[in-house]
């Protein structure tokens, strides 16, 4: 019995998912799948196009086995922090043999080196890392220029078989080496595979073709109808598009918490913006003083960003506010993860592999929301607490005619049966 994992946000589940479970099942010939997902808000800092339980419904219907939620303390974090909070959970489950991802490169030799020192940081990347922030640049460049530095200055190969800099420019790649550090870091037994993505680029905001990235997906559903995808995506996911704009309305995006995000900035201070993560000494004064020029959300994030502050960044910011997830909370939490497992999804032979689960690993499994509190752990409960709170506060995002508040309590998983 082989089980393939994956960490994934599915906003949408598209076709190039589709293809992406298909050959992870082939290449590493396994039975079972489990995906690990962000829920109500992604890893760029936005709130999730559709909410969890329709992710998980697409998923569950293209073939994945067993969808479980990432945490939100871990879902809208830095590409390192996502990828430890999803590596970590699916380690624990104890019964995960592979886990495949995808990377623009391809090659998982060249991805590995990179990792190792990024793990290891030896003295002369330090040192040259440690210039580059110096000098202005945002971390992902500061990095990419000191990984160069460092290659050339130990005479490695991989500076003649990749383009560093291209390499670590492309987000799959990025992600790639950050999960090869976390599967490295906790000294995990799982195997890691990589697979090259094939059809459009990540960012590529047109409709492809072929296949489509989810940004051209999500930028065609804000602007036109949802049959204007359906040629885009496998039939399960535009069924379960069709029945969630039928029953909510409209699909979220983060313009939605324009009021709500300026709102809590106007009676914010410098010292409650510095105690978010991600908040530098000094950026919290851009950030209040950008909020009282721009009212619209786009402008906001633009006229803050910089190129040592990404936008992303900065939209992860501002969730955190709106979430009320600090420093110190974060960090009071973490070491705690995976405090629980919360099932999102599942068919038959997800059953199967909770069973596993039960058997391998003692950490508590929800399916029914309500129960958690019969845990009595009171770390489960606060990083419970703060998916509960981007449940709500992505609802509240939505122009609905009327208020969806505690969903978490009001939705069970989805089961497909035969």
């Amino acid at each position: 019995m082989k089980v393939v994992g994956f960490i994934t946000e599915y906003n949408p589940f598209h076709l190039g998912h589709k293809h992406h479970l298909e050959i992870s099942k082939n290449m590493t010939k396994s039975d079972y799948s489990i995906a690990v997902m962000s829920g109500s808000f992604v890893q760029r800092g936005e709130p999730s196009l559709i909410d969890k339980w329709t992710k998980a419904k697409m998923a569950i219907d293209n073939g994945v086995d067993l969808v479980l939620e990432l945490p939100f303390i871990f879902s809208t974090q830095s590409a390192e922090l996502f990828a430890y909070g999803g590596v970590t959970l699916l380690d624990q489950l104890n019964i995960v043999d592979y886990m495949t991802f995808g990377s623009e490169l391809g090659e998982i030799g060249p991805l590995v080196e990179i990792a190792d020192v990024l793990v290891t940081e030896p003295p002369y990347y330090r040192k040259s890392l440690r210039k580059y922030l110096d000098m202005g640049y945002s971390f992902p460049q500061s990095r990419s220029n000191a990984l160069e530095d460092y290659f050339i200055n130990t005479n490695s190969n991989i500076i003649d078989s990749i383009d560093i800099k291209n390499t670590l420019e492309m987000s799959n790649n990025i992600l790639a080496i950050e999960y090869l550090k976390a599967l490295k870091s906790i000294k995990s037994n799982i195997e890691p595979v990589v697979i090259k993505r094939v059809g459009s680029q990540y960012k590529d905001p047109m409709l492809d073709n072929n296949i489509s990235s989810a940004t051209a997906i999500r930028n065609s559903l804000l602007d036109n109808p949802v049959e204007s995808i359906k040629e885009y995506v496998p039939y399960n996911t535009y069924h379960h598009l069709v029945n969630y704009i039928s029953k909510y309305k409209y699909f979220n995006t983060l313009n939605n918490y324009n009021q709500i995000i300026h709102y809590l900035l106007k009676i914010s201070n410098g010292n409650k913006l510095t105690n978010i993560i991600d908040v530098e000494t000094g950026l919290e004064n851009r950030i209040l003083d950008k909020s009282t020029r721009y009212r619209d959300m786009d402008l906001l994030v633009q006229s803050i960003s910089t190129k040592r502050y990404t936008k992303t960044r900065i939209q992860r910011i501002l969730i955190h506010l709106a979430i009320g997830l600090t420093k110190p909370v974060y960090h009071e939490l973490a070491p705690y993860h995976p405090a629980y497992i919360r099932v999102l999804g599942s068919n038959e032979k997800g059953f199967i592999l909770l069973k596993r689960i039960k058997e391998k690993s003692s950490i508590p499994i929800i399916t029914k929301f309500a129960n958690y509190p019969e845990y009595n752990n009171p770390y489960l409960n606060q990083i419970l607490y703060f998916d509960k709170k981007a449940t709500d506060l992505f609802f509240l995002g939505l122009k609905t005619s009327k208020p969806f508040m505690d969903m978490d309590y009001y939705t069970t998983p989805y089961i497909m049966k035969k």
